[in-house]
């Protein structure tokens, strides 16, 4: 059953050679153009990095992961970026055209994996910690 309107887009488990090598220069000139934006406003105090960028197997979608330090300005961020996709798009373009004839759609997404990590190494090394006190795991235990 297939609902009108929606477009279905394609995520693979494992990526094909194209679409890692297509990944990796969006993600290379991407990094160029927003940093090269931050540094042209005059903004400070502000690091933007593009931990990943995922290409669908149709080549027409392309998902943006977003690094931000502070973390707490990465909404404000995600927001402009999102509103100005349009001219990322077409910097981009212009500087990936010798190389893709098409450039993949851009959804940008803010990358929280270093917050996840960050919590789990906070929870191991507090003073409830599962694996050093046994204890514990009866407490945390749902029913």
């Amino acid at each position: 059953m297939r609902l009108s309107g929606i477009k279905n887009l394609y995520f693979c488990a494992m990526e094909t050679n194209r679409q890692k090598k297509i990944g990796s220069v969006l993600q290379k000139d991407l990094v160029d153009i927003l940093q090269g934006e931050v540094r042209k406003n005059g903004i400070s105090n502000l690091m933007i990095s593009v931990s990943k960028v995922i290409v669908t197997t149709d080549l027409s979608v392309a998902k943006v992961y977003l690094s931000v330090f502070p973390q707490d300005k990465a909404k404000d961020l995600l927001v402009a970026i999102k509103s100005n996709s349009k001219l990322i798009k077409h910097d981009l373009s212009q500087r990936v055209k010798l190389q893709l004839r098409k450039v993949p759609n851009l959804t940008f997404y803010i990358d929280d994996s270093l917050d996840y990590i960050e919590k789990i190494d906070n929870a191991l090394a507090a003073k409830e910690n599962p694996i050093e006190n046994r204890d514990l795991l009866e407490k945390r235990k749902k029913f």
